[in-house]
């Protein structure tokens, strides 16, 4: 079959900070074109919609596969699949990926005819049987699928991250994926899975807490075939299991591999493992994200971080003494006031490292989408991008857009401001020898994405597509009611989760 896979247009955030390439998306377009399919891959993250309408036209795909891990591209998407059966009426479309697979029956629902089927969970092992299954039929055989005929079979893990090695040869226009002042950056995986349980995130959630690792050759393999001199680690946590983490160190270093690389991981991570990324630093580590998410016990517990306010600001001294750059996010509660943003703010520049915000969001896959969506003030899936309130704020609506661009805009000018203007245009100016400009346009363009005007603008479009609300209950659903994938446990599986991460 003719497949064309498609990955939507940036969010907000991306806009400015970083652009990845589609790493999941890369690695499902291996697996289809490994089962003998004739594969295209078209990212809307660095090409214009043009590209695609001319491939719908010119490549005329017997099937066209959306990447949906983020809620908030799901109405562009149903415009695509639309936009995809009226040029070529025959063609199979399907949805998969993080966000879409918690709610996949509704958004069936909300597309009307124009998705015949949607992936939960991993499309490595979903798509190659669901495009064989368009062909031929039964498609409720599917594991994982979920269609007019209904929800398939459970979901499968892929049994090993070792292969399909991501389809890299398939995308255009490489030199537009960065992380930063890392420009270009390619991604890699490691590990896949969390087995902590952070009541705002859906990692744990969509893995059932499972832990997978790539065998340290491969992975070493996989690095030596990235031309980019920058490297995104994508694991949820890095450097779990520290003798994970030099194996693949030690397979690097046999290679003479040297990049320069960003990851993220846990401040408890790091202080229990500091061998591994002091190893690391001397192969390229120059970047670290750390999600601090509270600066107080109160926020923390909240969270359900597992961690103390000591230990993530041991972890920052830690970070500062072996020379790597840290970006801490923080949550914004709809709840700050005025003076709460006040102390973010002078906590922010009171800190060498990096400051981010985020917006404290419900999602579908996190336990708190069962407490907080009740309260929600919009069902817009656009808004759902961590950077708009979805949930009543204590502030007026636009206070608090006033108060949170503020604060972006003061933690912006702390970084790029006049007092470090030589050392971005240092970079700036190596960046625009090698022909790269996305770290030259992220210093320009902060006014631009971050504004009171435009997020109060982005509440007032009119809405065609809206989130399901979660069923009422009289109890909060078990945690194995949250998993999209689930396994028996053996004692195999038990030794691969981080025993520490449980809590008990």
């Amino acid at each position: 079959m003719r497949v064309l896979l498609v990955h939507p247009s940036a969010l907000m955030y991306s806009e400015i900070f970083l652009r990845l390439e589609p790493l999941g998306l890369e690695r499902v377009a291996a697996a289809v074109r490994d089962a003998g399919h004739d594969v295209r891959v078209v990212d809307l993250q660095v090409l214009p919609p043009s590209v695609l309408d001319a491939e719908l036209r010119s490549f005329a795909p017997e099937a066209l596969g959306i990447s949906l891990n983020y809620l908030a591209n799901i109405p562009e998407a149903i415009d695509i699949a639309r936009r995809a059966k009226e040029a070529s009426p025959g063609c199979f479309v399907f949805f998969g990926g993080h966000s879409v697979s918690f709610i996949a029956e509704h958004v069936l629902r909300q597309a009307e005819g124009a998705v015949d089927a949607i992936v939960r969970g991993e499309g490595e092992t979903a798509a190659p049987p669901l495009l064989q299954a368009a062909r031929d039929g039964g498609l409720g055989t599917v594991p994982g699928v979920v269609s007019a005929e209904g929800r398939g079979p459970a979901p499968r893990l892929l049994e090993s991250l070792d292969h399909p090695l991501p389809a890299r040869d398939l995308m255009r226009r490489r030199n537009r994926y960065f992380i930063g002042e890392l420009d270009p950056c390619a991604s890699i995986e490691f590990t896949r899975g969390c087995p902590w349980d952070c009541s705002f995130c859906s990692a744990w959630t969509f893995y059932g807490r499972s832990y997978r690792k790539a065998s340290p050759e491969a992975a070493a393999a996989e690095m030596a075939s990235i031309r980019e001199p920058n490297v995104f680690i994508v694991d949820d946590v890095a450097f779990i299991r520290p003798e994970h983490g030099h194996g693949i160190a030690a397979a690097l270093e046999r290679r003479r591999i040297r990049k320069q690389y960003y990851l993220e991981t846990r401040s408890d991570v790091l202080l229990r493992n500091q061998e591994v990324f002091e190893r690391w630093t001397r192969l390229g580590l120059r970047y670290m994200f750390l999600g601090m998410e509270a600066i107080d016990a109160e926020g923390l517990d909240l969270y359900r971080k597992r961690v103390s306010p000591d230990d993530n600001f041991r972890a920052l001294e830690v970070a500062r003494r072996m020379g790597i750059m840290v970006a801490i996010n923080l949550i914004v509660d709809p709840g700050w006031d005025a003076e709460r943003f006040r102390l973010v703010r002078e906590f922010a520049l009171s800190v060498p490292e990096i400051v981010h915000l985020t917006v404290m969001t419900p999602y579908p896959g996190t336990e708190i989408w069962h407490t907080e969506a009740r309260q929600l003030t919009t069902r817009d899936y656009r808004l759902f991008d961590i950077q708009h309130a979805v949930v009543p704020t204590k502030l007026p609506l636009e206070e608090f857009y006033r108060e949170l661009v503020r604060t972006q805009a003061v933690l912006n000018r702390k970084h790029l401001g006049l007092r470090n203007a030589f050392g971005a245009l240092g970079v700036l100016g190596r960046n625009l020898l090698r022909g790269q400009t996305n770290f030259a346009r992220m210093l320009w363009e902060f006014g631009r994405v971050y504004n009171v005007d435009r997020q109060l603008a982005d509440h007032r479009r009119p809405v065609r597509y809206e989130l399901p609300l979660p069923q009422h209950r009289a109890a909060p659903p078990g945690r194995q009611e949250l998993f999209i994938h689930t396994r028996p446990a053996t004692p195999a599986t038990r030794r691969t989760a981080a025993p520490e991460a449980d809590g008990a």
